[in-house]
């Protein structure tokens, strides 16, 4: 794993695959790491015959937005949306696109295929409407427009979503108890949950993260994000747009949506998954993302 110092942000990547090979860059969702693209996710799009990027949205993982303005941790996100308006948010989703633009102008790679599954799938959006001379392909996976009219996430989600979690240095058990409990809820009916994956996840998440209450900083840009249909229509890639039946957090409603507005998308829906990727599903997936490549 490598960094790069972009602005105010200290971003983390890592590349499998070598420089001859078409590349292909990942987007983490909300909160979440790039070793949720699990190894073996990456090394089946190497086989492929991609060069695959992965890395750590600012504020997340061990990827650092600078900041001299820290957010009260004592603070509810209510509490915290109510303070801030959209001129005075930290940074938007169009900054974190920014973020993958200079990813790749560092390491001199003009034009790249993009895959982003939640908030990356919208990031992923962005970079297709707005730097359309970059973007071979977009996968949007498990995403939403952020219409306001798609339907909401499910209520208990959202409840278990933004309840404060035990502090995981003091009570490490507990914290994981909850997060293990809310990953099996997203999870979907059709594939077999693997409680010990997710320890094992979050176990190294806990490693890495080198950031405080970046996960609210992250939800001030989505929150302050412009809904705009004609940014959709503006995206001239391929595009493919993956949702799972079992989405309780964006209703597959949201995927279709996008699939819609994104002009000859193809929209895949997926019985029985949820808002995440199960393993059985890799293979699939990534024959998906290749086929759209060629």
């Amino acid at each position: 794993m490598k960094t790069v110092r972009l602005k105010e942000v200290d971003l983390c990547y890592e590349i499998f695959g070598d420089g001859h090979q078409h590349t292909l860059v990942l987007i983490p969702g909300l909160g979440s790491q790039m070793i949720r693209w699990d190894i073996a996710f990456c090394n089946l799009l190497v086989e492929k015959g991609f060069r695959v990027i992965r890395f750590d949205n600012r504020d997340s993982g061990s990827s650092v937005f600078n900041t001299k303005k820290e957010i009260p941790s004592d603070k509810g996100i209510e509490e915290v949306f109510a303070e801030f308006s959209n001129e005075r948010i930290p940074y938007s989703l169009m900054d974190m696109a920014n973020d993958v633009i200079g990813l790749l102008d560092h390491l001199k790679i003009k034009k790249a295929h993009v895959a982003g599954r939640s908030m990356g799938g919208i990031i992923a959006q962005l970079l297709g409407s707005y730097y359309p001379d970059r973007v071979l392909s977009l996968t949007i996976m498990m995403s939403t427009s952020l219409n306001p009219a798609l339907p909401k996430p499910d209520p208990e989600v959202m409840a278990m979503m933004t309840q404060v979690y035990p502090d995981p240095v003091v009570h490490k058990q507990e914290y994981l108890r909850k997060k293990i409990h809310f990953a099996e809820k997203i999870s979907g009916s059709g594939y077999a949950f693997d409680p010990d994956q997710e320890k094992a996840f979050l176990e190294e998440e806990l490693t890495r993260s080198k950031t405080k209450n970046g996960i609210i900083r992250q939800l001030l840009a989505m929150g302050s994000f412009q809904y705009n249909v004609d940014m959709l229509k503006k995206i001239a890639a391929p595009a493919l747009v993956i949702h799972g039946t079992d989405d309780l957090i964006f209703h597959p409603d949201c995927g279709k949506d996008i699939a819609d507005c994104i002009p000859s998308a193809e929209w895949v829906v997926i019985e029985g998954m949820g808002h995440s990727i199960p393993v059985e599903l890799y293979g699939f997936i990534c024959d998906r993302i290749s086929d759209l490549t060629k």
